[in-house]
């Protein structure tokens, strides 16, 4: 008998280090499968983690049971709260880490984990049959049979990189590129598409004239990401665990895009070598001198790989110009004349599958078992592959276990209007999360991820009981805080914008001590109840007239009374699963889903399900 695990993952990279983990510690039998077994949880682009809702996503994973935070936490050098002069809803925390140290933290984690087994090898072909997966085929045509396999292959698919002229093989420098997988995935059925990223050339640290730069130290005391950490500092543990580094700010010149424009006939991008798009939200810098032309500079900022590292990352001058316009525009940025190249920019072109085939689960429509996460579903950043790796992962693992799956509304998690918007809206550029993507994003805040979450971690059976009942701690004293300042009339004085938590306190003997990230969640409770209530108003009559309604297996939706061609196209192509989902799909009219709403409370027929809302 050959090789057989309950789940294979495919690719450890940010995606594939949560799916693996949350498969093994919900207690089934899993194989992780990458090129280079010391290439696992790789930083491929910059060493950071969070920032604008990527910071939310990080706190919503740690609350399901997710390991990056904790990793970031450990590996974290530069601690920055991001928007703190705006609303409680957009402040996001970033972490600088140390790379190296990130990598080694996750794989500790990964190659300790009871239940999961990790081998070095490329995935050739799935192993298919009657819809169903079956497992996968390694490069050298080894057969392991698994009853799910998750996808998480990054940009490894058919995987072209680009420096200038020059063209090579990969999916990451160093790395070689996944050549079989994207033919095996055809003839499945699934469509791929292509998009490229890119990342900026690594420069020599002991190069750069730091008196030149503007200093950005990091916040202090600094702000952690998990909950494991948040104990261990009330416990009196040192934090952070690495020495802190500063970053430095600078930025182009007149001279920078001077060079750049008189360049573009060498650039692949302006070429049409390369064919993929790429993130609006964080082109190259050639793209934002074109794009942006009465721009006279664009920020740099400048972030160590680490203490001890030799290298800088110039967050902002992404590239794949050919190495000497590399050179000579990064010496025309302050703080950089004399600059070394240790390593060059350069653009990847891959394969990606568009999400619009996949289910809520992100398990695929077209062959049961198998789920994509992660870049494969056109997404950038590490943060929303991460998200993406946990969701499938744990319910891959609910699956096999014959347990129903763990589908968030859009209101209870950023990283479910993550998923749904990828499923129902499907991508046409890599997909950056953003807190503006929610209707609800108010009541989404990064500092109430764990009240909302953490009962579902605990549910399912990844969050341990201890970091649920740490959770539910801090939600009482937070009520019972908010009881008390309504009782004495407190209430009224918080919300003046000019007072706060600390100074209502001043002088009162009677005023409680209460840790910090409760005085803060009783301020933005206090402060914008009014708006909270709303939202919650408005989140309630979305669920009651659309998500809550399901749309059955083989619904015919042109049975449906009134329901035009197009949107029975439309319906038809995106398949959704309730009428939420139908709802947000593009270009389908409101009246199109009131149409389905009303064919799907009629009763049995051809065009109704008869189908009671979810509960």
């Amino acid at each position: 008998m050959g090789l057989r695990y309950d789940v294979i993952v495919v690719g450890l990279g940010h995606a594939g280090c949560e799916a693996a983990l949350a498969c093994a510690r919900l207690g089934v039998s899993t194989l992780g499968v990458t090129l280079k077994r010391d290439r696992a949880a790789v930083m491929s682009c910059n060493p950071a983690v969070g920032g604008t809702a990527k910071g939310h996503l990080v706190r919503e994973l740690d609350s399901l049971g997710g390991q990056m935070g904790r990793v970031a936490d450990l590996a974290g050098t530069h601690f920055k709260t991001l928007n703190d002069s705006k609303g409680p809803a957009v402040q996001a925390t970033r972490v600088l880490c140390d790379r190296e140290a990130y990598a080694a933290a996750m794989q500790a984690v990964l190659f300790s984990q009871p239940n999961l087994d990790v081998r070095e090898a490329e995935v050739s072909s799935l192993v298919v049959e009657g819809g169903q997966v079956a497992g996968v085929v390694l490069g050298d045509g080894t057969q392991v049979l698994a009853r799910a396999v998750l996808l998480t292959t990054g940009t490894f698919l058919q995987a072209l990189m680009h420096v200038g002229e020059k063209k090579e093989v990969g999916g990451r420098l160093g790395d070689d590129a996944a050549r079989g997988l994207s033919d095996s995935l055809r003839a499945a059925g699934f469509s791929l598409g292509r998009f490229k990223t890119g990342t900026p050339a690594r420069l020599a640290r002991a190069s750069i004239d730091w008196d030149a730069v503007t200093p950005q130290p990091g916040d202090f005391p600094p702000r952690p990401f998990s909950w494991r950490t948040r104990g261990e500092l009330a416990s009196g543990e040192v934090f952070p665990r690495q020495p802190a580094v500063t970053c430095g700010l600078t930025a182009t010149t007149s001279e920078t895009h001077r060079l750049l424009r008189d360049n573009l006939h060498r650039s692949p991008l302006f070429q049409g070598d390369i064919v993929g798009r790429g993130p609006r939200y964080c082109p190259s810098l050639e793209d934002k001198v074109v794009r942006f032309a009465a721009r006279e500079r664009h920020q740099v900022f400048l972030e160590p790989e680490g203490p001890r590292s030799p290298l800088v990352y110039p967050a902002g001058l992404s590239t794949s110009m050919p190495a000497d316009v590399q050179l000579a525009f990064l010496r025309t940025v302050p703080g950089l004349e004399r600059v070394e190249v240790v390593r060059f920019g350069y653009a990847v072109e891959y394969d990606y599958a568009p999400p619009t085939q996949l289910r809520a689960t992100l398990e695929t429509k077209a062959v049961s078992g198998l789920f994509f996460a992660g870049q494969l579903n056109g997404t950038s950043g590490y943060e929303e592959a991460a998200f993406q790796g946990l969701w499938a992962g744990l319910n891959a693992a609910l699956q096999v276990k014959g347990e129903p799956p763990l589908l968030l509304g859009r209101d209870e998690a950023h990283g479910a209007v993550l998923v749904d918007d990828l499923v129902t809206k499907g991508v046409d550029e890599p997909f950056r999360m953003f807190t503006s993507r929610s209707e609800h994003r108010l009541k989404l805040r990064e500092g109430n991820a764990d009240l909302r979450l953490a009962k579902h971690g605990h549910r399912v059976g990844l969050l341990p009981r201890e970091a649920l009942e740490r959770a539910e701690a801090r939600a009482h004293a937070v009520m019972a805080e908010v009881t008390r300042l309504k009782r004495g009339g407190l209430a009224l004085r918080l919300k003046r914008p000019e007072m706060s938590h600390a100074r209502l306190g001043e002088g009162r003997a009677d005023w409680p001590t209460l840790p910090p990230d409760v005085v803060e969640e009783v301020e933005v409770e206090v402060k914008y109840e009014g708006y909270i209530a709303q939202a919650e108003r408005a989140a309630a009559r979305e669920a009651e007239a659309t998500d809550r309604w399901r749309i059955p297996e083989g619904f015919r939706f042109d049975a449906v009374r009134g329901l035009g061609a197009e949107a029975v196209e439309k319906l038809a192509a995106h398949r959704p699963g309730t009428v939420g989902q139908a709802r947000r799909i593009p270009g389908l009219t409101p009246a199109a889903v009131s149409l389905l709403l009303v064919a799907l409370k009629r009763g049995p027929g051809p065009g109704s399900g008869g189908t009671p809302p979810l509960e």
